[in-house]
């Protein structure tokens, strides 16, 4: 029963918060490095908080690196929002999960998408191959899982 409810509420909150019909948290997205101020990235990060917190949605870091990449994903643990469990995958180690506090995530995607332009600059032998690292917000269901 309370879980039906706070799906009709999901589904009324994201019909009401956007006219046009697009969820609140679909432009949650950021490329690494960023342009912007580390302001704007605490204000993102708290934003992303709140709709783990409220919508059947996760966030997702993919660090990319030729020959190799990394996935972590953070989705609400607790409806409070005090609990979140990360799943952390690596090309060569696999899947690894744990539940970690909201401080704990808050201050990790901060540090990832504050990384400076160096740390995450093509390295020696590594060519255009690289991509970008990236920071989304995606429903639940299109998250990847072992």
């Amino acid at each position: 029963m309370a879980s039906e409810r706070r799906s009709e509420t999901r589904s009324a909150h994201q019909a009401a918060s956007t006219p046009d019909g697009q969820a609140p948290w679909a432009d949650l997205q950021v490329v690494v490095p960023t342009e912007r101020d580390h302001t704007s990235v605490v204000a993102l990060v708290e934003c992303a908080l709140v709709e783990l917190t409220h919508e059947a949605v996760g966030a997702v870091f993919v660090s990319r690196q030729v020959g190799r990449s990394t996935r972590t994903q953070y989705v609400a643990a607790d409806d409070v929002g005090e609990q979140f469990q990360k799943r952390h995958f690596d090309d060569r180690l696999g899947w690894h999960e744990t539940t970690v506090p909201r401080r704990i995530v808050r201050d990790e995607l901060i540090a990832q998408l504050t990384r400076s332009p160096s740390a995450t600059a093509e390295r020696p032998g590594e060519g255009a191959a690289s991509k970008p690292d990236t920071f989304t917000v995606k429903p639940v269901r299109e998250l990847r899982t072992p």
